[in-house]
């Protein structure tokens, strides 16, 4: 060993590479760190953020001049394996054209893309599929709806049915979620495994610095150095400091070991040309017009940089200023670009605030109707969309405009949440209602009193029309079944009914021969009022007829006996108290005979209770009539109307007395 190791052995050199960490990166890291950030693959931060390479300080050098190799590599590369991490998953997708493709299409592209294996980078692909997707299945929505409603549908009793595809395409985007979620999840744990293994080789490492010179010990470090770069990410919290511990112990295993000083100073030798390969790479990426290509190349040259190895002391510092300044000039590429950006993102945050604005008004609404929720939703997510359409904004006002977006956004939806919740609660009720309903229907469905049992029915029906929604499962089910208990009532009674129809056409055909012997009698001698009576009598106990034939023979047999009362040559009082009987004897034969006789009895009341006005109010005016010619003629003609109402006033009450025998 020579003096240098012997006075850093054990882990005084690590424990003093740490300390000149602690100090010199503390006061270095800071300027160095925002410009290794910029290594990152996404652009989506404001250039105002950047801070150039350039302004990394010189380390301290306390320990060794080894220690300004170990700060280098351990900003830069702690930077460019941060920078790893955020590559992967902030890769932007190649935007594709989705317009004009059909939901099937979509659903197809859908499928292609996760057969070539799920990636972080297929999220924002697929969030526009399913967008557009969803427009698709919004449209065919309205296009039901327009169909429902112009056959004959209310429009709040209108349900979509999503078809197979769209099940389809749901559980698959659903499944891919899952899956992203669970490759996100999967990476942290991978990092959290790189941390445990990087640790134990970090262990590794240092029983083999500390421990005895061995043949093996060179091929042990490689061993380890490779196994070191196959293991990949860290958490970034711990990725500056195992770098920094990592290098610190690798330059300890140079310095320490002077049998292998020859072979060390080789080996950096080679890594020099490997790095100054890719300095030539980093300055050809200038001329690389796709500056997102460029950032992305860069990363992946950070990333071999700080693999490769150390370099020699004396070219060190040139190497990585060159290594830096093509760096920096793609950086201040990204910076200039930024620098565009300002007043765009400035024209993203008005336009995102007026939909603030927009929205507002939907954080109160509310309303009793589907029709109401379901039309203000489609408004809301039109916003939403247009939203989503929108840029970036700047950094410093991202946060607050989301927040206030999405507050007015959840809180719709909360309120449309407890609507629904709270009809669903009616429309539980609402069922409970339509089972009873139903079990009543049943239990009528075999009764045989038919007139009264179909009343009831009847009834039934119209209760159930003012039932108010029901849950949309079992909506159907439920109007099934009350609909077959009420038919299974009807068609027994028209089954019964074919038997009184046979009995009906036999009463027909008797009232038809009743008819012709009263025109036969009328043609005679001897015509009567009892035998008229006899005849009405007959009619009327003859029973009921098909109801076509009704009004037929109705007509028939008043022709018949007004035939007969031309003949009979009756007059006088007698003769109108008998017509009017005879006309209660036929209203008798009616179905609706008390209706009639009641609206009868109605109107010959009214008529008493008009003649009677009438008779006051004319002897109310005979009082103001003066002495004189004529208003004694007046007067007389008045007399004569009262008289003539008072004798119809009689007949009327007579008519009543009649009717009241009825």
């Amino acid at each position: 060993m020579t003096e240098k190791s012997n006075e850093l052995s054990e882990q005084d050199k690590v424990t003093q590479a740490s300390e000149t960490e602690a100090k010199g990166i503390e006061n270095t890291a800071e300027s160095a760190e925002s410009s290794v950030e910029q290594a990152e693959i996404s652009i989506p931060e404001s250039a105002d953020q950047q801070d150039h390479i350039d302004q990394v300080s010189e380390p301290a050098t306390d320990v060794e001049p080894v220690s300004e190799e170990v700060l280098s590599a351990a900003t830069g590369d702690s930077a460019a394996a941060e920078a790893e991490e955020s590559t992967e998953e902030e890769e932007e997708h190649t935007p594709e054209d989705l317009s004009g493709l059909t939901k099937s299409q979509l659903l197809h592209l859908l499928k292609d893309k996760l057969q070539q294996g799920v990636s972080l980078k297929l999220d924002k692909l697929a969030h526009e599929i399913k967008s557009a997707f969803d427009d698709l299945v919004a449209k065919d929505t309205e296009a039901a709806l327009l169909k429902f409603k112009s056959e004959g549908g209310a429009e709040d009793d209108f349900q979509y049915r999503y078809q197979e595809e769209d099940r389809e395409f749901n559980k698959l985007f659903n499944d891919f979620r899952h899956q992203l979620n669970s490759l996100r999840k999967e990476a942290e744990k991978q990092k959290e495994r790189n941390l445990q293994l990087k640790t134990e080789l970090l262990n590794k490492l240092r029983d083999l610095v500390d421990g005895e010179e061995t043949t093996l010990s060179m091929g042990a470090i490689k061993a380890i150095q490779e196994e070191w770069k196959s293991l990949g990410p860290v958490p970034a919290a711990q990725s500056r400091n195992l770098w920094a511990s990592f290098n610190a112990l690798m330059d300890r295993f140079y310095d320490n070991r002077s049998i292998y000083f020859e072979l060390k100073e080789l080996d950096r030798k080679k890594n020099l040309e490997s790095k100054l390969e890719l300095c030539d790479k980093a300055d050809a990426l200038k001329e690389l017009k796709d500056l997102k290509e460029a950032i992305k190349q860069l990363n992946e040259l950070h990333e071999e940089f700080k693999h490769i190895g150390p370099v020699p002391r004396d070219e060190q510092e040139n190497l990585w200023q060159r290594f830096k300044a093509a760096s920096d000039a793609v950086y201040d590429r990204r910076k200039e670009f930024f620098e565009g950006q300002k007043e765009i993102f400035k024209k993203n945050l008005t336009e995102k605030e007026a939909l603030i604005g927009l929205l507002a008004p939907f954080g109160d609404f509310k309303a009793d109707r589907i029709k109401d929720w379901n039309s203000k939703t489609k408004e809301i997510l039109d916003i939403q969309k247009a939203w989503e359409k929108i840029g970036p904004v700047p950094k410093e006002s991202g946060k607050d405009v989301n927040k206030a977006f999405w507050a007015s956004f959840k809180q719709f939806f909360h309120h449309k949440n407890m609507f629904f919740k709270e009809l669903d609660e009616i429309r539980a009720t609402n069922q409970k209602k339509a089972e009873e309903l139903i079990s009543q229907a049943e239990a009528l469905m075999e009764n045989t009193d038919w007139q009264s049992t179909a009343n009831q029915l009847v009834k039934l029906q119209q209760e159930w029309k003012k039932l108010g929604p029901t849950p949309e499962k079992n909506r159907d089910a439920l109007y099934k079944k009350f609909k077959t208990a009420c038919d299974s009532f009807f068609e027994n009674r028209r089954s019964s009914t074919k038997q009184a129809n046979n009995e009906f056409d036999v009463n027909l055909k008797s009232k038809q021969n009743l008819i012709a012997a009263i025109k036969s009698a009328a043609e005679g001698e001897g015509l009567s009022e009892e035998e008229l009576r006899g005849f009405v009598t007959e009619f009327n106990e003859i029973g009921f007829v098909p109801r076509k034939n009704m009004k037929e023979i109705q007509n028939q047999f008043k022709e018949a006996v007004d035939v007969y009362l031309e003949k009979l040559d009756s007059s006088g009082t007698g003769r109108e108290d008998f017509l009017f009987r005879l006309n209660l004897n036929r209203i008798q034969s009616d179905p609706n005979a008390i209706k009639t006789l009641n609206k009868k009895e109605h109107g010959i009341r009214k008529q008493i209770t008009d003649l009677e006005n009438s008779i006051s109010l004319w002897k109310n005016n005979l009082e103001f009539f003066a002495a004189s010619k004529t208003a004694d003629k007046l007067r007389d003609q008045f007399d004569v109307k009262i008289q003539k109402a008072e004798e119809e006033i009689d007949k009327l009450k007579k008519k009543l007395t009649i009717l009241k025998e009825f």
